[in-house]
């Protein structure tokens, strides 16, 4: 059997799951975002009106959809390939520009708890490790296709560089923003690309144990992270497991149906960062352990769907830029899921697409563009002789069979 390779439909139905997500997400914002905004009124004397949160939201999902549509239908793939290697300049210098001022003190660096993640301009915030994490998975996806074809997979030539943008990026994400939660994105990237690479297997198993030391390091020589994880094991009382029991409290009072629209009580200020990290407790209150399930399905689907577009491409770039995505994606559902339930330390880690937060929404929903874009040339078996009828009857990107494999 050959495989023949032409555009076709796309896969619309992870384009309307994603929609469906942003509906969900923005229906708990209008719910919780008064609550939210009484919270910080009253306990930092701001001054948020009662319908900012879900107005800024609104605005965030439909600059999210027109970065969606531009990833999938404007901005060609092959032109951001051949950008991949200025992008991730881009990305690094925007990271090292963030960490010199907020070195010098400038007010364009905004802090917060001893962590300078953002640039603040006009008003407007914007966190470089977002654009980091898509400008990774672009340029890895374009590097590991090039050496792959240059026969120099596995080399000097290969590791040096990758090694370097690695440390880089992970150096400046979890040592100088002080940003584990992202800098697991980051890890999760480079391992599943890694992973589909076609590297040797010794080569992959001795990758994994340098990143695993590590990131041991990095926990052990940083005492508040030290501390943080001593308090997990131990179930000690800190700010971290006061998160998670109230997390905890609100999935467990949300029952098997939750308690309804409108009537989460750890949402009224029990819970930290209701609208962020802690969107899927408060779903779990307010749509029960159904609800959750529904999400986790959307998610497993989401990302199910995606594998089958990476196994029927056959372009090498294209087939790890889909892995590239997933990764980030898988990591971000199981970081924040883990640790909203007290299997993991929390970390900090957004929802995709749930969460409050544009820079991460903007970021993931132009990669989804992408792949949705790709979706359109995966391979399908064809038939001897098959007839003009048969080809006609090709619709969408439902994946008829495997690729053959030489």
């Amino acid at each position: 059997m050959a495989e023949r390779v032409r555009k076709h439909k796309s896969d619309l139905t992870i384009l309307f799951l994603i929609i469906v997500l942003m509906v969900i997400g923005l229906i708990v914002i209008y719910v919780v975002g008064p609550m939210r905004a009484k919270v910080l009124n009253s306990a930092y004397g701001m001054d948020y009106s009662s319908d900012y949160f879900f107005v800024h939201h609104t605005v965030n999902i439909l600059l999210s959809l027109g970065v969606l549509f531009l990833g999938f239908k404007v901005v060609s793939f092959e032109k951001i390939g051949k950008i991949a290697k200025w992008l991730i300049i881009a990305a690094l210098g925007a990271s090292a520009l963030l960490w010199i001022l907020s070195e010098v003190g400038s007010s364009l660096a905004v802090c917060e708890l001893g962590a300078c993640r953002w640039f603040k301009i006009a008003g407007v915030s914007f966190q470089p490790a977002e654009f980091l994490k898509l400008s990774l998975v672009i340029y890895f996806a374009n590097f590991i296709a090039r050496k792959k074809k240059d026969g120099e997979l596995g080399t000097k030539s290969f590791w040096i560089p990758f090694a370097l943008i690695s440390a880089l990026s992970l150096y400046f994400v979890i040592v100088k923003q002080s940003d584990l939660g992202t800098g697991l994105a980051i890890i999760a990237i480079i391992i599943g690309m890694l992973f589909m690479s076609g590297i040797s297997m010794s080569q992959f198993l001795a990758a994994i144990g340098l990143i695993g030391l590590v990131g041991v390091l990095v926990v052990v020589i940083t005492p508040y992270r030290m501390e943080r994880l001593m308090t997990f094991v131990g179930g000690g009382d800190d700010e971290s497991s006061y998160h998670v029991e109230n997390a905890m409290m609100a999935i467990g009072a949300g029952g098997f149906l939750g308690v309804g629209i409108g009537n989460s009580v750890q949402a009224t200020g029990y819970l930290p960062e209701s609208l962020n990290d802690s969107v899927f407790a408060v779903m779990g209150e307010t749509f029960g352990f159904v609800g959750l399930l529904m999400i986790l399905l959307i998610f497993s689907t989401i990302l199910f769907r995606m594998l089958k577009i990476s196994e029927h491409t056959e372009d090498v770039e294209r087939r790890l830029y889909v892995i590239g995505v997933f990764s980030w994606i898988f990591m971000h559902v199981v970081a924040n899921i883990m640790s909203m339930t007290g299997l993991i330390p929390v970390t900090g880690v957004t929802l995709p697409l749930l969460s409050y937060g544009g820079t991460s929404m903007l970021f993931i929903s132009f990669g989804l563009g992408l792949v949705m874009q790709l979706s359109c040339y995966t391979g399908r078996e064809v038939i001897k002789d098959e007839s003009i009828s048969s080809r006609r009857g090709f619709r969408g990107s439902y994946h008829t069979g495997r690729r053959s494999r030489p």
